[in-house]
């Protein structure tokens, strides 16, 4: 291997080797669908290095993920399917077309109109024509999937004026679950508590903050705060206190 070969060039090599007859039995072993598990974990080891700005380990974190995108391509070359020069030249034509503010001759004044722009170029490329919400994976996690689908509708105007209103449907979001448990439908209870964690979701998007990092957030306070308790308590058991004594100990360290 030469020293002008470039590290991507080198990645390619060292997993094609892992892949090889005689190479590791654990990478021979794996396929797409084994690693998914895997590929979603990089992927928030990623977001946790952000989430502290730490870059050193965001570094390496991306390596990983970067080596999944190589690993996923080179199982694609086995089979002939496509290679990781095909994946790259790929990506670099889809981001040429969907920015013809930019290497074209078209106009965006501004992020909103690049990204409507986007879902427009995006559905004409599927050659017929395609729903705003077709492409959002079933896949993603819940909480992220309904921001997301959320703000594509948004962009094609179906959205509340402002925050306001949603207030108001979140009160009466909250009134349906409780009519629903008083009639004792548990489905019903089930559909109306969804109504309410999207709405709780719309929410958040119009207050220009983005739900999931916001959930994240208030479930690190929450377990800092159960750790607090627990730490409080020495050696006496949580479950044997009394919730009364629990609460004024949680009010105690939340005003803290």
């Amino acid at each position: 291997m030469s020293d002008e070969e470039s590290p991507i060039g080198r990645l390619s090599e060292i997993v094609a080797r892992l892949r090889a007859p005689d190479g590791c039995p654990w990478d021979r072993e794996q396929t797409h669908a084994s690693l998914r598990g895997a590929l979603i974990e990089e992927c928030y080891e990623v977001i946790d290095a952000i989430e502290r700005s730490d870059d050193a380990n965001l570094k390496e974190e991306l390596g990983d993920l970067l080596l999944h995108v190589v690993m996923h391509a080179q199982m694609a070359g086995e089979r002939s399917a496509f290679t990781l020069e095909e994946v790259a030249a790929e990506i670099c034509e889809k981001m040429i077309r969907r920015h013809p503010h930019v290497f074209g001759d078209k106009l965006a004044k501004d992020s909103e109109a690049v990204l409507r722009q986007w879902d427009q170029i995006k559905r004409e490329e599927k050659g017929k024509p395609a729903g705003i919400l077709d492409a959002l994976p079933t896949s993603m996690p819940a909480l992220l999937r309904a921001q997301n689908a959320q703000k594509k509708a948004a962009r094609v105007g179906f959205d509340w004026p402002d925050a306001w209103p949603v207030f108001e449907k979140m009160q009466e979001e909250i009134s349906e679950v409780q009519s629903a448990l008083a009639a004792g439908d548990a489905k019903a209870v089930e559909d109306e508590i969804g109504d309410i964690l999207f709405t709780a979701v719309n929410l958040a998007r119009k207050l220009h903050v983005d739900a999931e990092t916001t959930l994240s957030a208030a479930t690190n306070r929450f377990i800092k705060r159960f750790q607090a308790v627990e730490r409080e308590l020495g050696d006496r058991k949580i479950d044997e206190t009394p919730l009364k004594e629990l609460d004024q100990i949680w009010d105690r360290i939340k005003h803290a």
